[in-house]
């Protein structure tokens, strides 16, 4: 029932473009690390580049287990159900990157997403392989809804105030691995050296 894809075909492009919800998983190379299921779904922040590569707006929020996992060893696989008629899962697995708020590169990135203070960065996929499975046991959900809570929320603190959560909250990933790094920026918006 499942199938193997040279690469993002239209039709699994319109797929994953009608999708409401996406999740990214992502570990540690200990054994003894957290596995991490994050679940993703805010309108806009995910884009198919080619039909090797995509691309997602990472949100400031109380975790940074992703961030953490690709800096140490770029494995990740993202993952899309259909909860409606169409029944179908498909799985994206590849080698990830992180490209931070802070870095010159997010700027060529910046254009594809909504505009928001709550960007922490952008996550880049390589895709290695492609691959589907039939979602017949998913249950059938009408009516999904956006729950407007998380970038409202992160842009009422600020641009201050989401930089102090990230240097508070996402410097490290619950197993201790360096996740998103601060930096200070210059008057002309350029990141400075890293903090300590």
């Amino acid at each position: 029932m499942g199938h193997l894809y040279d690469a993002i075909t239209p039709r699994l492009r319109a797929f994953i473009e009608a999708m409401p919800v996406f999740f990214v998983a992502t570990a540690p190379l200990s054994p003894d690390g957290h596995v991490d299921v994050s679940p993703k779904g805010i309108g806009g922040t995910f884009a198919v580049v080619d039909e090797r590569t995509v691309a997602y707006l990472d949100i400031t929020a109380s975790g940074a287990e992703t961030i953490a996992h690709l800096r140490e060893n770029g494995r990740i696989t993202v993952m899309f159900c259909s909860f409606s008629r169409q029944p179908k899962i498909l799985r994206l697995h590849g080698r990830g990157r992180v490209v931070g708020v802070d870095d010159h590169e997010f700027a060529t990135w910046r254009p594809r997403f909504p505009e928001t203070i709550a960007a922490r960065a952008v996550v880049v996929v390589d895709v290695e392989r492609v691959s589907d499975s039939c979602g017949y046991g998913l249950p059938l959900m009408d009516e999904p809804r956006e729950r407007d809570m998380l970038i409202p929320t992160m842009e009422r603190r600020g641009p201050d105030g989401v930089r102090a959560y990230r240097a508070e909250r996402n410097a490290v990933s619950i197993d201790g691995l360096p996740a998103f790094e601060e930096r200070e920026t210059t008057q002309g918006g350029d990141a400075a050296a890293p903090r300590a």
